[in-house]
């Protein structure tokens, strides 16, 4: 934060715009490739890269476990909204039978708003929770979460219900297909925004009430605004396509690749919208970070926090790529899913860094291997070549960097460094499992030979490409450990 409590105030709106590209960039990236991986899981991805963007950027006076666990904790909140259905709410804005309905249109946009808002709501409250220097118990934490479930299960009774599509009964606050709009071929599904809104409007509140909380509080209600309208704008693109396809095929648009990726287009516009525009809240509120001088605490031994880890990672695996049932139906609701982790972030020393840099990346380099080796005939790459460059390979060189953090942040070092090398590596993490998943899709090959992704390709590698050269070049002058 030097760079902001020193600088001219010219300087400073310069740090923040920077701010705000890198963290587009970052969750443009990170949410475009978001969408092949899965809701929850995939999510994480984006919150990661964006919080660590801003960790680097206003960190350089907060410890490495304070950026760790604020990081960690972003990428948790954005993971809840994965939850909700959206498909057929964006399908409001684009599907054929409803091109012209501008009712349709401006439903749809309305639901996208809540919705968009909802998903980026929790990771802004949770990272001012990580940034705030305000102490949140491991007990305190669980407690809360509960409460917020049983919130939640009320929010989708008292919102979302009743519905019963058998008898075409829905709720009157109702933003999927219905038969208002498409009486022949509607296929409702069933909704819990209105339950994860209850139960969100409850974590702001009792971070403002209960707590004192002012920036978990404020960036909570920068991320709903940031998310509502980085939704909207992002299907805009989409949107604008389907609802003008003539146009476009006249005219400077004329000359565009016929087989671009709209859908992936939606994804990262609306990834890169949110994560601009909460970054301009944070460098708004960043006078309400604080720069601990207390040590930070930690209630949990090493030995239980690598038997939770672990504990943790078999959930996910189950999960992602078995069928139990039992352990299906617990994690389907994404506030349960984030139990263990957020109290263990908020206590633990090692698990904001595992929880940061290889826990996040497990589906995601398990979902690569499992297309690339089991679902594409002939497979694209034999097993233990794909295990080797896709799993091993990302997940050792992913927890060798958080030891080593968590390790130098015992000696002092300070949040920017952590920052630094996490995003570096994330980075092009993800970028090398997404360009796997896809075949390569080259942006130098002639554009006839282009495919689908290669569009959203060009974008990611300039999105990384970037990343990069500011993470490397940017906040050395800095003291890397705190006085």
């Amino acid at each position: 934060m030097s760079e902001l409590s020193s600088g001219s105030k010219f300087s400073t709106a310069l740090v923040i715009l920077l701010s705000m590209i890198l963290a587009g960039m970052a969750a443009g990236m990170g949410w475009g490739i978001r969408g092949q991986y899965g809701h929850e899981t995939g999510a994480m991805m984006a919150g990661v890269l964006f919080s660590l963007v801003i960790v680097f950027i206003y960190g350089s006076g907060l410890t490495s476990l304070t950026g760790a666990r604020a990081a960690a904790l972003c990428a948790l909140g954005i993971s809840i909204g994965g939850s909700m259905t959206y498909a057929q709410t964006v399908g409001l804005t684009k599907d054929p039978p409803l091109i012209g309905n501008w009712e349709a249109l401006r439903w749809g946009f309305l639901g996208l708003f809540i919705k968009g808002g909802i998903w980026i709501g929790y990771g802004g409250a949770l990272l001012g929770i990580g940034l705030s220097g305000i102490r949140y118990r491991p007990l305190e934490l669980i407690l809360l979460l509960m409460s917020l479930l049983l919130l939640f299960f009320l929010g989708v009774w008292l919102i979302n219900s009743p519905y019963d599509p058998t008898n075409k009964v829905l709720p009157w606050i109702y933003f999927s297909d219905d038969w208002y709009f498409e009486p022949e071929v509607a296929k409702p599904r069933p909704e819990v925004w209105g339950g994860l809104l209850l139960a969100l409007v409850a974590l702001i509140g009792y971070a403002r009430v209960a707590k004192g909380d002012r920036l978990a509080f404020r960036l909570g209600l920068w991320a709903f605004v940031a998310g509502g309208i980085g939704f909207t704008l992002g299907q805009s693109i989409q949107s604008y396509h389907d609802w003008n396809r003539e146009a476009l095929e006249q005219g400077l648009l004329a000359d565009l690749p016929k087989n671009i990726n709209w859908w992936n287009f939606m994804e990262t516009g609306f990834g890169m919208v949110w994560g601009a525009i909460l970054a301009l809240g944070v460098g708004l509120n960043r006078h309400l970070i604080t720069e601990g001088e207390e040590p930070d605490e930690i209630e949990i031994p090493p030995l239980a926090e690598w038997v939770l880890v672990i504990l943790h990672v078999g959930s996910i695996v189950g999960h992602e790529f078995l069928v139990v049932p039992r352990l299906d139906f617990f994690m389907s609701y994404a506030i349960t899913m984030i139990f263990i982790p957020v109290t263990c972030v908020m206590a633990g020393r090692y698990w904001p860094y595992l929880m940061s840099l290889p826990v996040i990346a497990v589906p995601i380099a398990g979902k690569t291997v499992r297309q690339l080796c089991f679902n594409e005939d002939p497979p694209a790459i034999e097993l233990m070549g794909g295990v080797l460059a896709y799993i091993v390979l990302p997940l050792v060189l992913l927890t060798l960097l958080a030891i080593l953090l968590s390790r130098r942040g015992q000696f002092g070092e300070t949040a920017r460094p952590f920052a630094r090398w996490s995003l570096l590596l994330a980075t092009w993490v993800y970028f090398w499992l997404n360009f796997a998943f896809f075949h390569f899709p080259w942006p130098w090959l002639p554009v006839d030979e282009w495919t689908g992704r290669t569009p959203n390709g060009l974008v990611f590698a300039i999105c990384a490409i970037t990343l990069t050269v500011a993470s490397l070049a940017y906040g050395w002058r800095d003291s890397s450990k705190l006085e």
